[in-house]
């Protein structure tokens, strides 16, 4: 009945492996579903009842490596406007690479 030493003697199987997705060891084996982000559902795990882990894993946090990018891409399209024709920059503007 005791819940002390002789309880932890029995642990010895892991129910929980590292995921995929966010690499956390939160991946249940048997149910295959990460308790974490919820993998392989194509939704991420959050909840807005946890504000600090959503603040913890959002955009921002990591190497933001593409957005990185994104506004040096925009300025070298912007600077070359001037000399593209009207129907040209008609369909930059649909295909939402101008503003």
């Amino acid at each position: 009945m005791t819940k002390g030493t002789w309880s932890f003697g029995k642990r010895r199987n892991k129910s929980h492996t590292l995921c995929v997705r966010c690499g956390r060891r939160s991946f249940h084996i048997q149910k295959s579903c990460c308790s974490t982000c919820a993998y392989p559902a194509a939704r991420k795990r959050t909840y807005n009842w946890s504000v600090k882990a959503i603040r913890r894993k959002t955009t921002g946090t990591g190497t933001i490596r593409y957005l990185r990018n994104v506004p040096h891409r925009f300025k070298t399209i912007s600077e070359k406007v001037p000399k593209l024709s009207q129907r040209t920059r008609q369909r930059l503007h649909h295909l939402k690479l101008l503003f």
